[in-house]
């Protein structure tokens, strides 16, 4: 059922990025467009090569993870932060694409700054580490597959898009769960056999898309001490 699903979601971001490349060649040189190319390249980049990558080497990827003499939630942890971290980069960097396009990165950008530092200490994957604590917590507990923790966690990425910027992200529900699913899949297959868990109850799965959110009280604590510490430079809303 959740390969289904997975294959289900791949074809609803297919087709997204189909449009998106559609809208990007009809489209003039404006803030727009290049919005439009930056989140193609982040389709490319991330999720395609960065997707294909993690399924070809996820078994090594497995092997070498487990030789790390911690615990492996604590492996699970940072290697989770590790890949959010790996994908902001992707996007940091499609910001930094934005005079190709004629415009300034404060014209268009899909980062809410052009500071990678900024980003991931006062924005974003500070937000995600407590909740990646959560799924930790969760996985000591209860039996869940990689390709559900995939895409559960997907659901939840959905889930802040929509508060940050909409409900119309619900509409891009197979991009964004791709775009977080694929910072959680390594680390949830790299958990080692031999653990004593129950294999959870299919009504659970709600609670495991909702109960992360509570990681954003933290994380929000977290990010204010490094805004206050770092004085980053924000974007103004699009």
């Amino acid at each position: 059922m959740a390969r289904w699903l997975v294959f289900l979601l791949a074809c609803t971001a297919a087709l997204q990025l189909l449009f998106a490349a559609v809208a990007f060649r009809h489209s003039g040189p404006t803030p727009q467009r290049a919005v439009l190319g930056m989140g193609i390249g982040l389709f490319l980049f991330w999720i395609i090569f960065g997707g294909l990558l993690m399924r070809m080497l996820r078994r090594p990827a497995c092997r070498v993870l487990q030789r790390i003499p911690l615990p492996w939630n604590v492996t699970f942890v940072l290697f989770a932060t590790a890949l959010a971290c790996v994908e902001e980069l992707v996007t940091v960097s499609m910001t930094h694409t934005a005079p190709l396009y004629g415009v300034t990165m404060a014209q268009a950008h899909i980062t809410a700054s052009s500071n990678y530092w900024d980003v991931i200490l006062t924005n974003s994957v500070v937000l995600l580490v407590p909740m990646f604590c959560v799924w930790a917590a969760i996985l000591a507990r209860y039996r869940v597959s990689p390709t559900a923790v995939f895409l559960l966690w997907g659901c939840t990425g959905t889930l802040m898009e929509m508060i940050a910027g909409g409900p119309r992200h619900i509409l891009e529900i197979g991009m964004w769960v791709f775009v977080y699913g694929l910072m959680i899949y390594l680390p949830a297959y790299s958990i080692p056999d031999g653990r004593t868990v129950r294999p959870a109850s299919w009504w659970l799965y709600p609670l495991f898309v909702t109960i992360p959110l509570a990681g954003i009280i933290p994380g929000g604590i977290l990010a204010a001490i490094f805004r206050h510490l770092l004085h980053p430079h924000i974007f103004p809303p699009a």
